[in-house]
């Protein structure tokens, strides 16, 4: 068989083009690894220090706690048999709820994006709505319909109920900024749809999956409702019960110290795991929509699937409180209460968001486009506070509010802080996964024609990041909505959330007065997740 000239003459027309496309790529290579090397401009630095002190305000006061009787005192409780039982059921829950997520997230991510699944929009809302289902009201839930759930199973269940579209919501975003054009060269050679998958799409996942996970494990390990009400011993429940049990601060502030050593060794594992490869396309690539890949027999397992989750997830609780509703002899509909407690959620909500997604925009963009030591440890800081108990950090913010701003003590601003440290990182993770997919080369154009560090950023790496960061802060005003430790410490005095009034009604075992507060939580939580799910798909 004859060997084809261009192989044979490397310095014919054709050899100078192949030539010229490999030197093309090479310099496409080289520009992002500058990109990622440059050291971050003064623009985004300051901010993100300023940030990431925020974050870190948290420790400093663990560090007066846990020191205040001695280093030996606090090393015996952390070194302690009983630290080291809770360390291992911690850390189990965690691994099957961040498995069980992962499973849910990408599965129904895929779906509802990639595939030509009947109604994929309303499953991808649907999807999103267990956002606002409380972690204490979905165990509840389920332990009143199955009191032998109590345990290990009930608490991964409800745990991974509520908290799979942390993993779900980046990875849809992620899906719908790859280019098809690699997909469709893929399956042109031959590769099949789930080859083309594994080898092509995946990798290019990996940021938004390993990030929502991340977000999913900080997640079980703060969580105090859920294990509480299933009697899961964990390190936020003995966390709680030592602050309520006695004065003596140490023992948890202790306990809580292992929890931050756990939350950057998480993420320094997350870190790892995105590799050294770039993420975003280097040339033109091509604005069109990916074409939905065909299910065939497979679209009725498929719709099984997503029918079984929803009905797990969001159709349970909300006949539950159904059911309260209709028959409860305590429950009173005060409307006027109602709309006062919805009012506030709102406003405290929106404004946590508002600050957390500022806080978290630099943050976010340097951790994305550069790979230097101070980078991720900008990053790591800004994830110190989001496994902390609210009642760690709200205390905290007492504690310094009092020494130093006493007059924020008890005010609403001390919230809305309190947000801001708890769920910076959900706006860092999904700004970062967001970024990565940015072709850097773009920005580099930009700061070629003069432009400055703020204007790139505003014009270039802002627009191009948004859907990214709006994402983020979606996700942040619906967690901010149901937050309950921070908020029943620091909230005003007089003032209530749809939270903290369903707290309190479920506390005194009026489940049927809660269900008003608990239906409206769900009702304003499905206005972001509808405009996330139409997003998405």
């Amino acid at each position: 068989m004859r060997t084809p000239e261009v192989t044979t003459r490397p310095d014919g027309a054709d050899g100078s083009a192949g030539r010229e496309r490999a030197g093309e790529a090479r310099r496409a290579r080289t520009a992002g690894r500058r990109a990622a090397a440059r050291r971050p401009p003064l623009v985004l630095l300051v901010p993100a220090c300023v940030a990431a002190v925020f974050a870190l305000l948290p420790l400093g006061y663990l560090a007066v706690r846990a020191l205040e009787r001695g280093p030996g005192y606090a090393w015996d409780i952390v070194a302690g048999e009983r630290t080291l039982q809770l360390l291992g059921r911690s850390l189990g829950l965690t691994a099957v709820v961040v498995a069980a997520c992962l499973v849910l997230g990408v599965s129904l991510a895929w779906l509802t994006v990639r595939a030509d699944l009947p109604g994929a929009r309303a499953w991808s809302v649907l999807a999103t709505l267990p956002l606002a289902v409380p972690s204490y009201v979905a165990a509840f839930v389920w332990l009143a319909a199955v009191p032998e759930i109590a345990g290990f199973t009930g608490a991964a269940l409800a745990l991974t109920l509520v908290s799979f579209p942390y993993v779900h919501l980046p990875v849809a975003a992620a899906l719908r900024g790859i280019d098809p054009a690699q997909e469709e060269a893929a399956r042109s050679l031959g590769h099949g749809p789930l080859r083309t998958f594994l080898r092509v799409t995946l990798p290019q996942l990996r940021p938004a999956a390993a990030g929502g996970a991340l977000l999913v494990a900080l997640y079980v390990l703060s969580d105090f409702g859920a294990v509480s009400l299933l009697r899961y011993d964990t390190f936020t429940r003995a966390i709680h019960t030592s602050y309520s049990a006695s004065f003596d601060r140490t023992p948890a502030a202790a306990l809580s110290v292992v929890l931050v050593v756990m939350t950057v060794a998480l993420v320094a594992a997350e870190t790892r795991t995105r590799g050294r490869a770039g993420h975003a396309r280097t040339g033109a690539g091509t604005a069109r929509p990916a074409a939905r890949i065909p299910l065939g027999r497979w679209r009725t397992p498929a719709l099984a699937w997503c029918a079984a989750v929803t009905a797990a997830a969001v159709v349970f609780p909300l006949v539950t409180l159904g059911y309260w509703l209709a028959v409860g002899t305590s429950a009173t509909w005060d409307p006027g209460a109602l709309a006062r407690t919805a009012w506030a959620t709102l406003g405290v909500a929106a404004a946590g968001a508002a600050l957390t997604t500022v806080l978290a925009l630099p943050v976010g963009v340097v951790a994305a486009r550069h790979r230097g030591r101070g980078a991720r440890l900008l990053e790591q800081a800004a994830y110190a506070g989001h496994a902390l108990p609210g009642i760690t950090v709200a205390l905290s913010l007492v504690f310094f509010a009092v020494r130093y701003v006493y007059p924020l003590y008890q005010q609403l601003p001390l919230l809305v802080c309190a947000y801001a440290v708890l769920f910076l990182p959900l706006v860092v993770a999904a700004t970062r996964a967001a970024v990565l997919q940015a072709p850097p080369v773009l920005e580099d154009v930009a700061r070629s024609l003069g432009r400055s560090p703020l204007r790139v950023l505003r014009e270039v790496t802002v627009p191009l990041a948004a859907p990214g960061v709006a994402a983020g802060a979606a996700l942040t005003f619906v967690v901010c909505m149901k937050e309950l430790p921070a908020t029943l410490l620091l909230r005003p005095t007089g003032m209530d959330t749809l939270a903290t009034r369903l707290w309190t009604e479920t506390g005194a075992g009026s489940f049927a007065a809660a269900a008003p507060y608990a239906a409206a939580l769900i009702l304003l939580a499905a206005v972001p997740s509808y405009l996330l799910g139409r997003h998405h798909t």
